[in-house]
């Protein structure tokens, strides 16, 4: 059977700065296209190749279900980290449409909201990742948080950055978003 690698990634900072893609590792049985796809994804690629061959494995292998979902949420993963967010959000719709319950689809499609600035049907999606449960909860918190900070909602995004750095106390980008609160009593 083979396995999928799915990936959360991080939002463009409500900010409008950039930071740096985390990713979900998952060990990745089986070959053919899917698992290059996987395995490419795993690297932190974005090159369009690699895109392709995720669309190869759509179109020419035999796929569970499950395998097939986390295929499409490899090639919006590709497509995310390029900021092409509707088209990452289109294939995140076609990963929920074959897995319902595939959190990591939510979390994805989540940051592609973000990441254009619809931080409202992020959240949504956010929720509903950690509803359903994710491998990674923390970057699922961040891009909540980053959500929460598009709304001017500073007080949930202090309290899901501080949730992202005690799930992943080494994680850097929450750590910095935090540094730059400052909490007083009233």
């Amino acid at each position: 059977m083979l396995k999928y690698l799915v990936f959360s990634v991080v939002a463009l900072a409500a900010s409008g700065a950039a930071t740096g893609a985390a990713a979900q590792s998952v060990t990745v049985l089986g070959g053919g296209m899917a698992r290059q796809c996987s395995d490419a994804a795993l690297a932190g690629e974005s090159d369009r190749r690699f895109e392709e061959d995720c669309t190869i494995a759509l179109t020419t292998e035999a796929l569970s279900p499950r395998d097939r979902a986390g295929t499409f949420v490899n090639r919006g993963v590709f497509k995310l980290r390029r900021a092409e967010f509707a088209a990452a959000t289109a294939d995140f719709d076609k990963a929920v449409s074959i897995q319902p319950e595939l959190g990591e689809a939510y979390v994805n499609r989540g940051a592609a909201a973000v990441g254009a600035r619809r931080y409202a049907e992020g959240l949504a999606d956010l929720d509903r990742a950690l509803a359903l449960g994710v491998q990674e909860p923390e970057k699922a918190y961040y891009n909540r948080a980053l959500a929460h900070e598009g709304l001017d909602d500073m007080k949930s995004a202090y309290f899901d950055y501080q949730k992202a750095v005690e799930l992943s106390p080494e994680w850097d980008a929450p750590r910095r978003e935090l540094a730059r609160f400052t909490v007083q009593r009233r």
